[in-house]
């Protein structure tokens, strides 16, 4: 079930790649992000390490050259790093509360397209093609895990 929601998110990446000139994020978080669609804190979660890893970035290329393969790398590395801090920081089962975010590269991946493309257009893309991936799936009867 997982596997086809990715490979629906990569196939309508593509396509909006393709004809639109936008990228959700890269390839696979589409259909990451539309596994948790039924968990809006965790997108949000998600969306705000990815914010913070845009943020640091940005920062550090005032300072430093860095760019192509070093930039995404070090998009790549920052959001692991924090996405695995709030793995081990943000989740509290005494209330249910479950703030980690999404996938371990996911948050580097948003971060990288939201430095070339923008934040906006990068959330923007992400969410309406990870809920027609959704979509897609519900109509074809198809019910993704809770996870």
């Amino acid at each position: 079930m997982v596997e086809i929601a990715v490979g629906l998110g990569i196939v309508l990446s593509l396509v909006f790649t393709e004809t639109l000139g936008v990228t959700a994020g890269g390839v696979i978080v589409p259909g990451y992000i539309a596994i948790y669609l039924h968990d809006p804190i965790r997108i949000l979660s998600t969306f705000g390490i990815s914010l913070v890893v845009f943020i640091i970035v940005q920062g550090i290329a005032k300072v430093m050259l860095i760019y192509g393969k070093r930039r995404l790398v070090l998009s790549l590395l920052l959001g692991f790093f924090l996405g695995y801090a709030s793995k081990l920081y943000l989740i509290f089962p005494d209330n249910g509360l479950n703030l980690a975010v999404i996938g371990n590269i996911i948050p580097g991946l948003i971060a990288s397209w939201m430095d070339r493309q923008g934040v906006v257009r990068t959330l923007s893309v992400i969410l309406i093609t990870a809920t027609i991936v959704q979509l897609f799936l519900m109509t074809i009867g198809m019910e993704l895990p809770n996870v």
